[in-house]
């Protein structure tokens, strides 16, 4: 989006969990802190060991709120966290790393703004959007995922498992989140699903990360949720 900034659009908190990305937090906290929808950022440092606690203390933007787990608890417990002390209207998870584009806040947000919708997710599957060729067995999982959760919750969605959602605040605060770690995704889903809100998906771009560039996931991840 062009144009100068006008704080009404400003109605976003980014809610960001984070746990050792001293590579990529300074990057993808610049790339959030430039889109004119946000109002607030709240990272959630993990437990952290790698030096990014020490970047994140550097910040100095008003936006900014940094809140420090005691010990590494998991990305739910995080997000959690962060969603509990989120202010503005709309609220986004936005993972520490730069496999997902902050300037698709706008697109992500139209459905809300519009009043279509009161949850939106974006899509890395149902979508034109550049993304990065990586993992076969990753994108499987991903689908099989998805369709589990789809069958659970009749719902037709083409990507459960992406960072990228977006809620009325009013609606995401009022979930109870019991996941710590990454169970987040299908629990989320299916909370949304039974509140019967209105949920839309769009078509994002994929940066996505090898385990060398720091990936964190993997497939007992995935399917622990399933087999608790």
């Amino acid at each position: 989006m062009s144009g100068p900034v006008d704080d009404q659009r400003r109605c976003l908190s980014v809610v960001m969990p984070c746990f050792n990305e001293r590579a990529t937090i300074e990057e993808v906290v610049d790339a959030v802190l430039a889109s004119p929808y946000t109002a607030e950022v709240l990272v959630v440092d993990d437990g952290s060991t790698d030096g990014t606690r020490e970047l994140l203390e550097k910040i100095d933007d008003p936006r900014v709120k940094v809140l420090l787990q005691a010990h590494n608890q998991g990305k739910g417990a995080a997000l959690r966290r962060g969603i509990a002390a989120a202010t503005a209207d709309f609220v986004i998870i936005q993972d520490a790393d730069l496999e997902y584009d902050p300037g698709e806040y706008g697109t992500l947000l139209e459905p809300l703004l519009d009043g279509r919708a009161d949850v939106c997710y974006g899509s890395r599957f149902h979508t034109s959007r550049p993304h990065r060729v990586l993992y076969y067995w990753h994108s499987v999982g991903n689908r099989f995922l998805t369709m589990a959760s789809n069958a659970f919750t009749n719902l037709n969605l083409t990507d459960m498992e992406t960072c990228y959602k977006v809620f009325r605040r009013e609606v995401i605060q009022s979930i109870e989140i019991e996941e710590d770690r990454f169970g987040f995704e299908p629990e989320v889903t299916a909370k949304i699903a039974a509140g019967r809100y209105r949920i839309f998906e769009v078509g994002i771009s994929y940066d996505g990360r090898t385990y060398a560039d720091g990936k964190k996931i993997g497939w007992r991840d995935g399917v622990r949720p399933w087999c608790a």
